[in-house]
């Protein structure tokens, strides 16, 4: 049975983190560590998450002295990481107590680099169902580009296959652009089309702002990609539709 290493980055997280790590402790795959990144909260958060890790010592904290972001965070984790296997989890969302024996033997069957699942996407205090995303059986990078549907939360890399993996140093849309930088290499995520994670919707979050997370994905295809205005357009315009596609 392969290690897992979960990668959780946690800001300010105290109303959500204990049932984020629950979720993790319920997993009918047990051999994991849980790598929790602070980034220098100044709620309760650590109090709640030390208290886990005296509990159960595959949960591991790392306290940052300073902010540094979502993706610097995940970095960070990804060097202290010991398994084969990298799942990210977000530290307001939640798994499905079978998602990582689901998972990982749907990678091994499939030989798969990436892969990511379907979700449900609550609302904020976790009581109402919202929509849910279904994935499609697989994605490549001009796919992806169309179609940004790979729920952080919900995704797994096998590091024998992919190699290093590093997060841009952006404030927002890492995730997005680490998509984006593995499939540009020629690596295909293959969909596994059952709910396994339940996503938390925050009112306050970015990707609740959309207006902002289009001019972010914009940022992404134009600046930081270089596909020049008409395909920045192009692919810009299919990930807008989709988009509206996927709340539906």
């Amino acid at each position: 049975m392969n290690l897992v290493s979960i990668i959780t980055p946690s800001y300010n997280s105290e109303d959500f983190i204990s049932e984020t790590i629950k979720s993790v402790l319920s997993q009918t795959y047990q051999n994991w560590e849980m790598i929790i990144i602070d980034d220098c909260s100044n709620d309760g958060s650590v109090g709640l998450i030390k208290k886990n890790c005296e509990k159960d010592n595959r949960i591991i904290l790392i306290e940052q002295k300073k902010n540094i972001g979502a993706g610097e965070a995940r970095n960070i984790g990804l060097k202290k990481a010991n398994g084969r296997y990298i799942a990210f989890l977000d530290s307001d969302d939640c798994w499905l107590p079978n998602k990582l024996e689901i998972q990982i033997n749907f990678m091994k069957k499939h030989k798969s680099a990436i892969s990511f699942t379907s979700y449900i996407v609550m609302n904020e205090l976790f009581t109402k169902e919202e929509y849910t995303i279904n994935v499609p059986q697989k994605i490549t990078y001009t796919g992806y580009l169309k179609n940004t549907i790979i729920g952080m939360s919900s995704s797994i890399i096998d590091k024998n296959i992919v190699g290093d993996i590093n997060f841009l140093d952006i404030r927002t849309r890492q995730d997005t652009y680490l998509w984006i930088s593995l499939l540009k290499r020629g690596l295909i995520a293959n969909g596994l089309d059952i709910v396994l994670m339940k996503y938390r919707k925050r009112d306050s979050s970015i990707s609740a702002n959309k207006f902002k997370a289009a001019k972010r994905v914009w940022y992404l295809y134009y600046n930081l990609e270089e596909l020049g205005f008409f395909k920045s357009l192009y692919y810009f315009i299919f990930y807008a539709i989709n988009a509206i596609r996927k709340r539906k």
